[in-house]
């Protein structure tokens, strides 16, 4: 960022969120983007230019974020080895009335990243805790699975890394028939999808990798298909990854399903397959993945 676009950046910044109150003594919880920088809220760059203090998962990987916006900040380094003193710096901090942030190197902190101990460490002292929201890869992820079947999802995050713990944890996923988000480092992606596939079978899995990113990839498909669409381009196992396992759809009595082939006949000579498919679970309360399967195979049937 140059020296004339940082001000600039601030002074949109303070004038589309400058308004608000925010509190002294008080901890911001601060997402940062995940991969690209133009996912930074205006807020929480009002908000890091406000503070007295940055609490830094890694300083050198924030250090670089602050002077893209023509900041300088005093940075604590708060991480998994040592959020405990970590934590005593930043309470003496607010306690001379500062304003202190806490960013995580990248999205939402205390996500399968450090943090939690902090905040619980603020509160329990009586002091403010101010979430600062934006970016975060597991929603991203789930928002871009196509998953029409889960209702709200269960974030996993990273599984155990032991033998007998992982093996535990991928069964457990395999039998719930909860939307599942994980995340995985790429040298221990192959490992994981292939574990998926003998776990999950055809049930649909998403793999996400380098979200926001230049190189940014999607792909939903079976799971039992995943380990041969990896391994047919070196760049697949490339990045970090989110993988959402769908939920499981629930059984369908296609006896019953069946009973609708008038309603669905009748709409398809009129409509297009999804709208005679989005018409009929309206007027039925079929499943719509079960009328559309079927609705698919009446219309095959007729062209035939």
């Amino acid at each position: 960022m140059t020296t004339l676009i940082a001000p600039l950046l601030l002074q949109a910044a303070a004038a589309a969120a400058g308004s608000q109150q925010y509190p002294t003594g008080a901890l911001y919880v601060v997402a940062t983007p995940i991969g690209n920088l133009a996912d930074l809220t205006l807020r929480a760059v009002h908000v890091l230019s406000l503070v007295d203090a940055v609490g830094c998962e890694d300083t050198r990987h924030s250090a670089p974020l602050l002077r893209h916006l023509g900041l300088d900040k005093p940075l604590i380094a708060l991480h998994q080895h040592n959020e405990r003193e970590a934590s005593a710096v930043v309470l003496a901090r607010l306690a001379a009335g500062e304003r202190v942030a806490y960013v995580s190197d990248a999205g939402t902190p205390a996500i399968s990243d450090p943090g939690a101990a902090l905040v619980a460490a603020v509160q329990a002292a009586g002091y403010t805790t101010v979430a600062i929201p934006g970016a975060s890869s597991a929603i991203a992820a789930v928002s871009v699975s196509g998953d029409a079947v889960g209702a709200g999802f269960t974030f996993t995050g990273f599984l155990p890394s032991k033998g007998g713990e992982r093996a535990s944890a991928l069964q457990a996923l395999a039998n719930s028939p909860l939307t599942q988000v994980l995340f995985e480092a790429p040298h221990r992606i192959e490992a994981l999808i292939t574990s998926l596939a003998n776990a999950c079978g055809p049930r649909p899995v998403t793999l996400c990798r380098e979200l926001t990113k230049q190189f940014e990839t999607v792909a939903t498909m079976p799971a039992d298909s995943l380990p041969t669409w990896l391994a047919s381009d070196p760049n697949r196992v490339r990045g970090e990854f989110v993988v959402v396992v769908h939920a499981k759809a629930a059984p369908v009595n296609t006896d019953e399903v069946a009973q609708h082939d008038h309603t669905l006949k009748t709409l398809l000579a009129e409509l297009p397959l999804k709208q005679a498919v989005a018409l009929a679970a309206e007027l039925t309360g079929a499943p719509r993945n079960a009328l559309y399967a079927r609705a698919l195979s009446l219309k095959q049937a007729a062209e035939s």
